[in-house]
């Protein structure tokens, strides 16, 4: 190796390293909230994905991560790419204390409405947990119906890995089982939308009506 490409190898495990300091630092900055609540015994962040979608479930997520992880990368699933969150997907499988998930299907969200259906998944999802958890971090809202201690927190999955890891979970759940709807209903492209309101599921819907996972208290609206 020439001393310039040592120089550019040099440089270039540099950066990486810096890179890598960056990212210890953000996600420690969203550990604030788990370090505030540590003294009172298992968190887990509570998250949902699928409220706005006009068909299949909505889906709710709830994880216990170790108070001593090192998971990086972990964010609002919408702000990465599909496969960083299959990637750290199977990482909280491996690592995380406990995961809960639970879904409400469309013809749930159309008896009690989408809030209600929300709450009713998360519900199930925490209670999916063990060890249970004495606080809960939930991503902007308070769930009625549970004794446990509540943190809601505005934009939640941005803020608290907790939290962040519920999204990941739920919106890589949630998105495989749509792929698996879109082999039984390909007219929809549910792998594509996965159930939003697309020009492409618009023209679907005009041109083949509902099938059997659209929302029907939604689709009336349009």
């Amino acid at each position: 190796m020439t001393e310039k490409q040592l120089q550019r190898q040099l440089e270039k495990e540099r950066k990486a390293a810096e890179k890598l300091q960056k990212e210890i630092e953000r996600t420690e900055s969203l550990m604030v909230y788990e370090h505030q609540y540590a003294d009172c015994g298992f968190i887990c962040g509570v998250d949902e994905v699928g409220r706005g979608p006009l068909a299949g479930p909505v889906c709710a997520c709830a994880v216990i991560l170790p108070t001593d992880h090192r998971i990086l990368y972990l964010n609002d699933s919408k702000k990465l790419s599909a496969k960083k969150r299959d990637m750290l997907y199977e990482v909280l499988q491996e690592e995380a204390v406990s995961i809960g998930i639970a879904m409400e299907p469309p013809e749930v969200i159309d008896e009690i409405n989408i809030l209600q259906a929300t709450y009713s998944a998360m519900r199930k999802a925490i209670s999916q947990l063990d060890p249970a958890p004495e606080v809960t971090l939930n991503d902007a809202v308070t769930i009625p119906g549970i004794s446990i201690r509540q943190v809601p927190i505005i934009k939640g999955d941005a803020s608290s890995v907790s939290i962040a890891a519920a999204s990941i979970v739920a919106k890589v759940t949630r998105d495989r089982l749509m792929e698996e709807y879109d082999a039984m209903y390909p007219e929809y492209h549910f792998a594509q939308n996965k159930g939003y309101g697309t020009k492409e599921h618009m023209e679907a819907l005009r041109k083949y009506g509902p099938c059997p996972i659209h929302r029907k208290s939604f689709i009336r609206r349009l």
